[in-house]
């Protein structure tokens, strides 16, 4: 007879949505850098700004998806924490943040990008951009999860409260559209 680990899942549903938006970025703009003449290079950026954008969707999407299902194993019982592949590694207070870091970097880069490979003016939503620092805080003072065995050894960043969001996070993770779960957070 098997026996069923009880506990709450350190990841609901997300890994399968989650795409690698920085090494996406720095591909398809080293595919851009290869052309020499800028009417090429602009016809490139083009082809591939929406993708980028889709990306940057999806990833804000699985920085509010963490942030909701931490808020929500916050209205649970002390429970073990299943499957976080963090515990017990080591803390590294720059390797934690430097995705988050890399998309603010990325945030205002695209600005100018916009300007000038499309000639257009741009800007991320400042929510989106409160939403990338909000998700960095809950990374630092949760020191990369490294620790995190229960569920509450987690802590959520100020402006974040226990809630359930458990059944919103299921509809989403039914679509796969991670960044449909940008609407039920504030920042």
């Amino acid at each position: 007879m098997t026996q069923v680990k009880e506990g709450l899942q350190f990841d609901p549903g997300f890994a399968p949505y989650i795409l690698a938006f920085r090494g996406m970025v720095e591909y398809l703009y080293a595919d851009i850098s290869r052309f020499k003449n800028l009417s090429q290079k602009k016809v490139k950026f083009r082809q591939y700004y929406k993708k980028i954008l889709l990306g940057f969707d999806n990833n804000m999407g699985f920085y509010a998806g963490c942030l909701m299902w931490a808020a929500y194993i916050k209205t649970q019982p002390e429970q073990e924490i299943l499957g976080n592949h963090c515990l017990g590694q080591t803390y590294n207070a720059e390797e934690n943040i430097s995705e988050t870091q890399f998309m603010l970097w990325f945030a205002e880069q695209f600005k100018k990008d916009m300007k000038y490979y499309l000639g257009e003016t741009f800007a991320f939503d400042e929510k989106l951009i409160n939403l990338i620092k909000l998700y960095e805080e809950f990374l630092t003072i949760n020191k990369g999860f490294t620790e995190s065995k229960t569920n509450t050894d987690i802590l959520l960043p100020k402006g974040i409260e226990p809630k359930d969001y458990k059944e919103t996070i299921e509809k989403v993770l039914e679509t796969g559209k991670l960044e449909e779960l940008i609407k039920y957070i504030e920042v």
